[in-house]
Order: C-alpha cells, then structure tokens, then sequence
C-alpha cells in the first residue's frame, strides 16, 4: 500500500498551481475562498495529498464553520482529485482519515464534503468505502446548469427556448443596456434590491458583509464583476458573477421591481455570457437549478428562467457527512427536522 502524506499550503500561488489547472477547477477550491472566509473571522485549511515522491495528487480548501448545533468543517466543490485513479480509494481513504483527526482536534463534530465529481455510482462507492454517508442537509448547489461557451452566439441563441430567445432581442431593440462594474461600493444597492426580493419571496438574504468581502476578495484578481442592465438610469437586475479559470459563475443575482414588466434579466444573462466568453472562459455556470418536474420548489420559477437558455444540467454527488463525534446524530436529527420544517 503507497503511503501518502498531506500538507498544509500556505503559499496561493503554490495551491493555484494545482487547484487552478485540475480538470475539476472551481471557485470553491481557490485560495481566495479561503481567504474570504478568513476574513469573515473563520479559520481555514488549504490542505494538499502528495505522494511518496512528493508529487502533488489533489487538493482541499477546507472551511471551518462554527455552529450552535455544533462546528463542522466544510469542502465544497472538493477536493480535487483524480477519481479514476486507480488509488482514488487509498488516496481518498488518506484524505478523510487526516481530516478526522483534524476535526476533532478542532472539536468539530462533522466533515461535510460536496465534491465537483458527478453523481455515479463510482463516486457514490468511494465515499462509502471511506465511512461518508448522505447529509441531511446540502452543502452547495447539487444540481448545476452549464453553458458551453464553445458554441457561436447563433448556436446558443438557437439552443434557447422561443420565449427566452425573444424576450433578449426585445429588450435590445427597446434600448436595454448594460454595464459592468468592478466598484465595490455597488453592493449597497445590490444588498438593498436582494432584501427586497428576500420579503418578497420569502427567503433568507445573504448578510451584506458576506458579500462584500466575497467580492472585494476575488476582485484582488479581477476575477469578479457585476453584470448590469439598465433602462435609461434605472437599474433593472444586476448578476455578480465569478470568473475563475475556464469558468464563469452566475453566482448571485437580483432584480428591481422596473424589470418586472422588462426584459432586463434576459439581456443581463446574455451579456454576462459575452463577458465571459471576452474574459476566456470555456464555460458560463448558471449554477444551481430544482429538479424536474417539481413546479411546488421553491426555486422553480428561477430554474424555469435559467434552463430557458439551454446548456447541459450536472448532477453533482450531493453533499456526505463524514462522523468524527459521537454527538453526530443530534445535529443529523435537527437537521433533518429543520429541512423537512423549511421545506428545503
């Protein structure tokens, strides 16, 4: 059995290296997620797998989050590893039993992975060879919608849906236009339309520091921007999107109660898509969509809206928690209650 080893990489660009180059590559993964959240006071945890050579074979930002029902750690979009690998099993297993022990010197009660890797059996076997099981709860989107920037402008205005189609050439027609902005201070007048759309879709907004510094912290790279569309002055809808590497994520987005009878979230999105395809990127991430066929989710309607302009749906392996406490099954019941209570 090859022994492995894992460290901590302290130095970003020594972990964009690898982490920005894998096949797997995402925000979720990059330095500066990791230093967003330690700016929002949490620890986190770059930790890299080698081999006995010392040749770099995956990678884990690991996020520490501190809860009330009990702190965790979280791996969102990894770790990023070559899960075809015929080691994967051993390198995995080296993995999970390293974040164990870190864990509970952590005094945290649970590891909760969503990994970029889709949803096959395959996955699903190594995460249970490795002691994970199912989370009640998800980590990050599950379900993702992606564009294939590949394509020509006629091809994906050919893939979409009549109606999306036409409603981006209408508000082109009628002047709509749009800008992008790399100003931070933009994000009290995002904050102030997501609060408004937050009472009245009833939902939970994101708290305002949390988006800043989100913002603030990729902008360093020039790997963020809102993408704005406006009627004369008046803002319409804005998506604050993350362009890392080959992909670009509509991350977030909002809209103002003047778009309600326009078309400005379609032209938004279609000049979001421009903007990444200037940028380089291979592929514009609408991110997470509800399943089919369920109309009663609550996120229905803006999936209806993100599937109008085609592209490939992912199924990604939802979320596994890893056990490292006994109290475990206390937050597994309260989630689950909590879930099913919120209809989530």
């Amino acid at each position: 059995m090859s022994n492995f080893s894992i460290k901590i990489i302290d130095d970003k660009q020594q972990w964009e290296r690898f982490a920005g180059n894998h096949a797997d590559a995402n925000f979720l993964q990059s330095y500066n997620w990791g230093l967003f959240h330690q700016k929002l006071n949490k620890k986190f945890f770059p930790l890299a797998v080698f081999d006995e050579a010392d040749q770099q074979l995956g990678c884990a930002m690991v996020i520490k989050e501190e809860a009330k029902r009990g702190d965790y750690f979280t791996i969102a979009g990894g770790p990023l590893l070559d899960w075809q690998n015929s080691q994967a099993k051993m390198i995995f297993t080296s993995l999970t039993r390293y974040l164990s022990t870190l864990a509970k010197k952590e005094n945290c009660v649970f590891v909760r992975i969503r990994p970029q890797a889709n949803d096959t059996p395959h996955i699903r076997s190594l995460f249970a060879s490795a002691g994970l099981k199912k989370a009640p709860m998800h980590l990050t989107a599950d379900l993702t919608l992606r564009l294939n920037l590949a394509l020509s402008n006629e091809e994906i205005l050919k893939q979409m849906r009549k109606n999306t189609r036409y409603e981006i050439n209408k508000g082109l027609r009628e002047g709509i236009n749009t800008k992008i902005i790399i100003d931070p201070a933009f994000m009290s007048e995002f904050f102030q339309y997501q609060a408004y759309l937050a009472k009245k879709h009833q939902f939970i907004p994101f708290e305002f520091d949390f988006l800043k510094l989100q913002f603030e912290t990729f902008l360093a790279d020039k790997q963020v921007a809102f993408v704005n569309s406006y009627q004369d002055d008046q803002l319409l809808a804005s998506a604050f999107v993350i362009f890392y590497h080959d992909e670009a994520v509509y991350h977030y987005g909002v809209s103002t109660p003047a778009n309600d009878k326009l078309p400005g979230s379609y032209v938004t999105q279609w000049q979001a898509i421009q903007e990444a395809r200037r940028r380089g990127c291979k592929i514009y991430n609408f991110w997470g969509v509800s399943p089919v066929g369920r109309p009663d989710h609550r996120f229905a309607g803006v999936s209806l809206f993100k599937r109008g302009f085609g592209g490939e749906e992912v199924q990604h392996l939802p979320a596994h928690d890893l056990a490292v406490s006994r109290f475990y099954f206390l937050t597994n019941t309260f989630e689950k209650i909590r879930k099913k209570a919120r209809d989530l």
